[in-house]
């Protein structure tokens, strides 16, 4: 078997390695266009995880890498505001670092070893030559891979630009942690990524923006310049040392995906099929661990065609979810100047949390003391008590205070509709579901989205607030929650708008009615799809008259009871309606601009804040996710005039405004919208969306991502969630107390989470 490898970096090289070890027999050709001694870049890091894998499918290069490399276990970060310098210190992360060089020469001397052939200095133009002459070809020819160009069509590359600056360099301060440092002057806010690789050197990675890159003057400035105006800026960090350059230029980091790694007999692997941003890890770690997997597919199966395709089927998943974390971690340091107004600890936590795989237990298992001293330091930020001699209390269990009303713990029940109303008027079912979820714990509990009116109701199942009867049932529920729990309980009022007149969920969700709609309305008369009913335009004296319907239900909930009053700005109802120009194309005064589409949703949250005194929340949806529709720079703006408007918490919600939408899941994966909001506008926000355990609650919290967390399914699953987690984590402070006639049921409980055993 005759194989062919473009591109004689450590993946190219590591696969000639496992297939010549694998197939003795076979002809392997590795073609490299740079001489055996040349390198780009500096040093190169391994998890402890990728080591096991390394050892596991080559013990002489797993060997050879050990002796050579240097190893860290903590994470520092500094930071240097008002003149002080602050580090923050994270252990048990276990990572170590190797010079580029030095395994290029590790891998070429174990290739070499086993019989490849290296071809240096061999510029390959005609790579379709190169495919015809061989029954592999092995493409590790990099990011910009002619491999890839050659044969787009087949192989639907996809690449993305990152918005920072950043530029590798080298220094011989030694580290003895991976270090992040955050250094502020007059034209920005710089970062640095640095890691020590062998005895006397290390990665010295700068990053900035673009902004300050350019007010810096950065790109006009040489090599050399550059150098100096990084050296005078981490002067500290350097401890006197130089910075290396080699052959060293600003760039930005380029994402590449593939929709297919594999045509005929041609396989991707590494950079040439997929890149992740540093902040994560090491393009050379997933390129050594495609090797592995690509050679364990190749063993498998007799045909190389048959081989790459299981291959490609078998590694894109892993690489998929890898990158996703990678462009998480890449974000975040593409906006640290808003994670540079957090205080250091806060700041730290959120970089360390920041791909959404690392978590505040994960990172207790990591190391215990750095997390009490985080959970000790939010305790200490809401004016609690932190003895030292004390577990300080988890983040989710801290108070919280909105316009006087103090919730006992951050744990929030998110509005569920039940779809189980007659004629609006909430029943047992509403008493036992709202009333469960009270004593089990949750500092606030909210109701599903109540409509102003018969119109407004989504399916004929809703509940509503603009009848006597509908107040009565509602004040009976608001009572037992305050007779029987400590909870808070929360109105959100709405109107389905467009997306209303609709079947029951589990009879068809978004369905039309088939019997008994009611007409509906809507900014311009476009239906949710085009077997919905069409709304009608909302005329002015529409708006006069529903605006009137919120307040009154306002007044109603006042009369009820409701310790809080939101909203619902949110997925595609009516006041969501007009905010998107999805299904906002008037050509007046609401529609258009930001401002227009706002204008009657802020009139409607106007009515209802001159008849509600207490806290009052919004629900908006962050994104349309949906092109040209609302986006988070809307929400942003939006929000900011919500705080005008007297607004104390901001619930920030995505999607759901369009059939169109194309979301883009994952863990917690609405929370960046409600931190943006937090930190930008300066506005308690609440995070919602595939949060369902108290670990995730503990990390939004601790990272300041939200001020309240709100779990809706998990809540289905577990109405005493917060409860259960309290036990869960060996708390039975205040915010988690059993109601009084299940006291004993808490003690068993809390044996069904037996401390660890000490060392």
């Amino acid at each position: 078997m005759k194989v062919h490898v473009l591109g004689g970096g450590p993946g190219g090289l590591y696969f000639a390695i496992l297939f010549k070890k694998a197939r003795p027999d076979a002809e392997v050709i590795v073609f490299e266009r740079n001489r055996a001694d040349d390198t780009f870049g500096w040093g190169v890091v391994f998890s402890d995880e990728t080591l096991g894998n390394l050892e596991e499918a080559d013990e002489p290069i797993y060997r050879a890498i050990r002796e050579n490399f240097a190893y860290w276990d903590s994470i520092d970060v500094h930071t240097w505001k008002g003149g002080e310098h602050r580090v923050q210190r994270s252990g048990g992360h276990g990572f170590c670092g190797i010079g580029r060089m030095r395994l290029l020469l590790l891998l070429q001397a174990r290739a070499e070893e086993l019989g490849v052939e290296m071809r240096f200095e061999t510029e390959v133009d005609d790579v379709a030559a190169l495919k015809e002459g061989c029954d592999l070809f092995v493409a590790a020819d990099g990011v910009h891979s002619k491999v890839r160009e050659r044969w787009a069509d087949a192989f639907e590359p996809d690449l993305e630009m990152g918005e920072a600056r950043f530029i590798w360099l080298g220094t011989h301060q030694t580290l003895e942690a991976f270090t992040f440092s955050f250094r502020e002057n007059e034209h920005g806010l710089f970062q640095t990524h640095a890691y020590q690789f062998d005895a006397d050197t290390s990665t010295f990675i700068v990053e900035c923006d673009d902004a300050s890159w350019r007010a810096a003057g950065l790109d006009e400035a040489s090599e050399e310049q550059t150098l100096r105006y990084c050296e005078k800026l981490f002067a500290d960090e350097l401890g006197g040392h130089p910075l290396l350059s080699n052959r060293s230029r600003w760039i930005r980091f380029t994402r590449v995906k593939c929709g297919r790694w594999n045509h005929e007999n041609t396989v991707l692997i590494g950079d040439a099929a997929h890149t992740a941003h540093f902040a994560i890890g090491s393009g050379t770690k997933l390129a050594m661990e495609d090797c592995i997997e690509l050679v364990a597919a190749l063993e498998a199966h007799d045909d190389v065609p048959t081989a790459l395709a299981a291959y490609d089927a078998g590694r894109q998943d892993t690489v998929a979810r890898l990158q996703k974390a990678a462009m998480q971690a890449r974000q975040w340091f593409e906006q640290s100047k808003r994670h540079h107004r957090l205080a250091p600890e806060q700041l730290t936590f959120s970089l360390l949390t920041r791909t959404r795989r690392v978590t505040h237990e994960n990172l207790r298992l990591r190391d215990a003391a750095y997390v009490e001293g985080v959970d000790r330091w939010f305790m200490e930020q809401q004016g609690l008590e932190a003895p030292a001699d004390e577990a300080p209390v988890p983040p989710m269990f801290t108070p919280f205070t909105l316009r006087g009303l103090e919730l006992k713990n951050r744990v929030v029940v998110s509005p569920m509709c039940q779809y189980s109303a007659e004629d609006g008027v909430p029943n047992e079912w509403h008493l036992v579901h709202l009333g469960s979820r009270a004593v089990g714990g949750a500092g606030l509990v909210f109701t599903e989205m109540t409509n102003v009116s018969a119109e407004g109701r989504i399916t004929p199942g809703c509940t509503g607030l603009w009848s006597d009867a509908q107040e009565a049932a509602w004040t009976r529920i608001v009572d037992f929650v305050h007779a029987r729990s400590d909870a808070k309980i929360a109105m959100q009022l709405g109107h389905a708008g467009r997306k209303g007149a609709t079947k029951l969920m589990w009879e068809g969700m978004d369905e039309p009615l088939e019997e008994g709609a009611w007409p509906i309305l809507g900014p311009s008369p476009i239906p949710w799809r085009p077997e919905n009913q069409v709304p009608r335009e909302m005329t002015r004296e529409d708006m006069t008259r529903v605006r009137g319907e919120f307040a009154a239900a306002a007044r109603r909930a006042v009369r009820c009871g409701f310790d809080l009053l939101e909203v619902h700005f949110a997925h595609g109802y009516l006041l969501s309606s007009f905010l998107t120009p999805v299904s906002n194309q008037r050509e007046d005064r609401y529609g258009g601009s930001l401002e227009n589409r706002a204008r009657f949703p802020l009139e409607v949250l106007a009515s209802v804040r001159e008849v509600w005194d207490g806290p009052l929340s919004v629900r908006i949806s962050a994104t349309d996710w949906v092109p040209g529709g609302f986006d988070i720079e809307e929400a942003v703006a939006l929000s900011a005039m919500l705080k005008e408007h007297g607004v104390d918490l901001v619930d920030v919600s995505a999607g759901q405004t369009s059939p169109d939408a194309k979301p883009v899941y994952g863990r917690a994966f609405q929370t960046p919208f409600a931190e943006r909001i937090r930190n930008d506008v300066g506005i308690p926000t609440m995070a919602v969306g595939n949060i369902y355990d108290h670990d995730r609650v503990n990390t939004i919290l601790a990272a300041g991502r939200a001020d309240l967390v709100a779990l809706a399914r998990a809540h289905l699953g577990d109405p005493y969630l917060t409860l259960h987690a309290a036990a869960e984590l060996g708390y039975a402070g205040p915010g988690a107390p059993w109601p009084v006639p299940y006291r004993s049921a808490g003690a068993v409980v809390e044996r069904m989470f037996p401390a660890p055993e000490e060392d």
